[in-house]
């Protein structure tokens, strides 16, 4: 053991699916050692992380904008008319989602 390179291990637990995928994603390298493949990934494996602050404030406007179609719909049945306060609102809402739309387009790679 002492003339080992790799001297150090390193375990972890992973379900019966877990243990499967990862057999088939080794299936499609040229490698059949398991812990090679895992060292592989581990030091120069690809991680994509993506920002989705922007699109999680896109969605909560989204469903304020729905919140207020339901209350200006329930209104309008009940009134039979409907207030222009409650369309320039709309209107704002909206503008709000395609500015949030335009700059999640712009960060993208």
């Amino acid at each position: 053991m002492e003339k080992r390179k790799r001297n150090i291990q390193i375990k972890f637990r992973v379900t019966e699916e877990e243990k499967q995928l990862i057999e088939q994603k080794m299936a499609q390298l040229p490698t059949r050692q398991i812990g090679a493949y895992l060292r592989e990934m581990a030091i120069d494996g690809l991680i994509i992380y993506t920002d989705t602050t922007n699109i999680k404030e896109m969605n909560k406007e989204l469903h304020s904008i729905g919140v207020n179609i339901n209350q200006i719909a329930k209104r309008v049945n009940e009134t039979g008319s409907i207030y222009e306060e409650d369309i320039k609102e709309i209107q704002e809402r909206l503008n709000k989602i395609w500015q949030l739309q335009r700059t999640i387009l712009l960060t993208l790679p």
